[in-house]
């Protein structure tokens, strides 16, 4: 029996509340910055009422503390970088925003105790391959033969290369979460086009509720579903094949690679005993197999006569046969002698019978209903049993639903959830809610920020949606396509007299040639008559910020 290792210790309450509230204490003065958004930069002075500092300053300070962390960077895992005494939070910084105007005076400062308060540095999460440890302990993870085989090949062909790594790791996790509690249902909310479900399923042989809001994501899912299992089926034929034909093809490949030629037929080569058969060497024109390799290869093939195929046993893309992959004396052949068709029938009648009660245990069937915290699952799943509860992407309050539905169901064992969208999360306290009648809000959840009566903002809701990593690279945000639009705004509001306008301008930037004709095209989809702005008008606009721009630059750093 495998032996599972303890799953990681988390910190008590004491001091997690001690952290939080060495962060909200950061955060107060911190999340005007974050709130700011960049279409209002120029209409608003956002850089004159949120820093006190040259721009140039702040890029130069930025990517000097960027380089620094770069270079002290260790691949192991990050130890905090101050340990206050009182464990509440950062005592020892120098002062980081100005006492009267609250604008930042410090943006090093401002740096520094921004990573001491990350998830990473705070310690107060799991890496994702500690718990994989944890999960495994000294368990393989549960994969087939053919997994095995094509462990390299990425599910792209159904999926982009962003998908195909989410679900991916989501999957592996997933799964690992699964055998250690020992459950085999799980429902996935918020399921959109059925990719984890189905690979969850196809992949894992899990038994999956795909549960998503939207019908016609619920019939996309069905239709992507169908073809799946089309595609894993052809596949299964292609790589299953007959070992006399298996034989054949290795005794023709013989021929041709060692110049030799078989005076007898592949009935005598087969019922040639294995220390008679002269066998050339496959490195010469084939990677190095290992015996134990080549071994556990033959003990499988052999089981291809006697077992039933499972598709969860299946590589989820791989179009080519198994015999692509292995070396020409991987297998020892098997002669029609050893196997009857008489018993090739009845073991071929029983792969049927196996693989229809097979396909019974790993399913996936997706459903349509609206998920909040209040939804009874028995209403939805008929066999609701032991279950996980998952969800890639769990838009807005449906991660917080999520979490409450865990707390609520017996028969929710586990909850593995990655939220998105956070921008769309219902805040209790933020001021245009207050008239708001929401009885079960999406932040906050934790009793202490309900009584410190915390809330983000959306914009800084919409600053957490974005990349820290693409940041970190030089892959941040487009600073011109955001200075078009920053300087659109001042335009829409000096010439039309819009201070607040609620239509997007949408993906216009890359279709445009020049400022110009960004704003005359931006200002048609917002329905506005630009035949009032004569062109010098616009580029006088584009004059007068042009120099302004690295202010732009500077502060989307702060990201």
């Amino acid at each position: 029996m495998a032996a599972f290792g303890p799953l990681p210790v988390t910190q008590d309450l004491s001091t997690l509340r001690a952290k939080l509230q060495g962060l909200l204490r950061f955060l107060r003065d911190a999340v005007s910055i974050s709130n700011a958004h960049t279409v209002d930069f120029y209409t608003e002075s956002v850089w004159e009422g949120l820093v006190d500092l040259s721009p140039e300053t702040v890029l130069a300070v930025l990517s000097r503390s960027a380089a620094r962390a770069e270079a002290e960077a260790q691949p192991s895992e990050a130890r905090p970088l101050v340990e206050p005494e009182t464990g509440s939070g950062v005592t020892d910084f120098p002062k980081i925003f100005c006492e009267t105007s609250q604008s930042l005076v410090n943006v090093e400062a401002f740096a520094l105790v921004a990573k001491y308060y990350s998830v990473q540095n705070l310690g107060i999460c799991t890496s994702l391959e500690q718990l994989l440890i944890a999960l495994r302990g000294n368990k393989k993870q549960r994969t087939g033969m053919f997994i095995r085989a094509c462990e390299n090949l990425k599910p792209n062909e159904f999926m982009n290369v962003k998908k195909s790594h989410e679900v991916q790791a989501m999957s592996d996790l997933i799964c690992s979460i699964a055998d250690y509690c020992g459950i085999k249902q799980v429902i996935d909310l918020g399921s959109g086009k059925g990719y984890l479900s189905s690979f969850l399923s196809l992949k894992y042989g899990l038994n999956v509720y795909g549960i998503d809001s939207s019908n016609t994501n619920t019939r996309g899912a069905e239709e992507r579903n169908r073809k799946l299992k089309k595609h894993w089926k052809l596949y299964h034929t292609q790589s299953k094949v007959d070992v006399n034909g298996l034989a054949l093809k290795m005794t023709k490949e013989r021929k041709v690679q060692n110049e030799m030629k078989y005076k007898t037929d592949t009935e005598q080569v087969y019922n040639n005993s294995p220390a008679k058969q002269e066998k050339m060497p496959t490195s010469d024109f084939l990677p190095d197999f290992s015996s134990s390799v080549i071994s556990d290869i033959r003990i499988q093939v052999e089981n291809l006569h006697t077992q039933p195929y499972e598709e969860e046993n299946l590589c989820f893309v791989n179009t080519f046969s198994l015999i692509d992959f292995l070396p020409i004396d991987a297998i020892e052949p098997i002669s029609s002698s050893q196997i009857s068709n008489r018993e090739m029938s009845e073991v071929n009648k029983g792969r049927r019978k196996m693989t229809s009660q097979s396909s019974e245990s790993n399913i996936y069937s997706p459903l349509t209903s609206f998920i909040t915290a209040d939804s009874d699952l028995h209403d939805i799943i008929k066999d609701l049993e032991d279950c996980l509860m998952v969800g890639l992407h769990t838009c807005g309050d449906l991660a917080p639903n999520t979490l409450r539905i865990f707390t609520s169901k017996s028969e929710i064992k586990g909850v593995c959830s990655v939220g998105c969208c956070y921008h769309l999360l219902s805040e209790e306290f933020e001021d245009e809610h207050k008239d708001c009648t929401e009885e079960k809000w999406g932040f906050p959840m934790c009793q202490y920020l309900k009584e410190e009566r915390w809330f983000c903002g959306q914009n800084a809701r919409m600053s957490a949606c974005l990349s820290l990593d693409r940041v970190a690279v030089g892959q941040g945000l487009p600073t011109e396509s955001l200075f078009y639009r920053a300087v659109l705004q001042d335009i829409i509001k000096d010439c039309y007299g819009i201070t607040k306008c609620n239509q997007h301008v949408g993906k216009i930037y890359s279709k445009c040639s020049s400022f110009l004709d960004y704003v005359r095209k931006s200002l048609k989809k917002l329905g506005l008559d630009d035949s009032k702005l004569p062109e010098k008008t616009i580029m006088d606009y584009y004059e007068k910020y042009k120099p302004r721009m690295n202010e732009l630059e500077a502060f989307n750093m702060r990201h």
